[in-house]
């Protein structure tokens, strides 16, 4: 591939720390990738709304690999929480099918970008108040369980992230415990990628002017690079999240969204 050595080292350093926040909050990595492969891409004489979608649809084909991993690790501590993730599934994949084969395609990447930005910020606020949810709620019943995954499985199409900006404090609210909220959101970001995935390749197929090596929105040298350092790190970053005090997980999770936040806001609008 004709990319730069000092492109291929930047993607598999974010590898590296996506795979580890991956593990350790959940998360799939893709919040954090998304602002940095919007700006390598946009490298390649990309505009930004293709950039951004690129970036988003990269970061969430590689949650596929990183979510494998991660989650391993975690069942590993018995923390999934597999009831959660059968009831949530089949909305996930209905959700993730609306937003990657039609509303992702039409909407331009600037307000994508900050519909990013906007979803984030308030799941960043809800963790970091770490508000306490009534003893007595309970995760709903079964069609209650349907429309919370598409709506998951809709946003997380939206903005490339495997959903635990939405799952986990729905988890918590629910009055789940934050490991298995962790852990079981790492195991739902396995169909949210998966079945996002195919549908930015298949709307991306015919989409002009695509930078080389592109498979529909997807661009390979981003997407190999991450996934294969991203899965070295993922088990370690599970490891991590077992000693890591509770307060301070939520904090250090709401502390990275908030930045990421910020810098895709300025991307979008200048």
């Amino acid at each position: 591939m004709d990319i730069p050595l000092t492109e291929l080292f930047a993607l598999a350093s974010l590898g590296l720390v996506t795979g580890f926040l991956a593990g350790l909050l959940g998360i799939g990595g893709g919040m954090v990738m998304v602002p940095f492969l919007t700006f390598i891409i946009s490298l390649h004489d990309v505009n930004t709304d293709l950039s951004v979608k690129m970036a988003i649809a990269t970061a969430m084909t590689t949650i596929v690999f990183t979510s494998i991993s991660s989650v391993r690790a975690h069942q590993a501590k018995g923390n999934v929480k597999w009831d959660v993730v059968k009831q949530l599934t089949p909305g996930l994949l209905i959700g993730s099918a609306i937003t990657s084969l039609g509303v992702f395609n039409y909407l331009h990447g600037a307000y994508l970008g900050i519909i990013f930005a906007l979803f984030i910020t308030f799941s960043a606020t809800q963790i970091f108040l770490d508000k306490k949810p009534s003893a007595s709620r309970q995760f709903p019943a079964k069609w209650g369980g349907l429309m919370a995954g598409i709506v998951i499985g809709f946003i997380s199409g939206l903005v490339g992230a495997g959903g635990a900006f939405i799952s986990v404090p729905f988890m918590l609210l629910c009055n789940i415990p934050i490991l298995n909220a962790v852990a079981t959101s790492a195991a739902l970001g396995f169909p949210i990628a998966a079945s996002n995935a195919l549908g930015y390749i298949y709307a991306g197929s015919s989409v002009p002017n695509l930078p080389p090596h592109s498979f529909g929105y997807v661009w390979l040298p981003g997407l190999i690079m991450i996934a294969s350092m991203s899965v070295l790190t993922a088990p370690y970053g599970a490891r991590t999240a077992q000693i890591w005090p509770v307060k301070r997980l939520k904090q250090f999770f709401a502390s990275i969204l908030y930045i990421l936040a910020v810098y895709m806001i300025f991307k979008s609008m200048f």
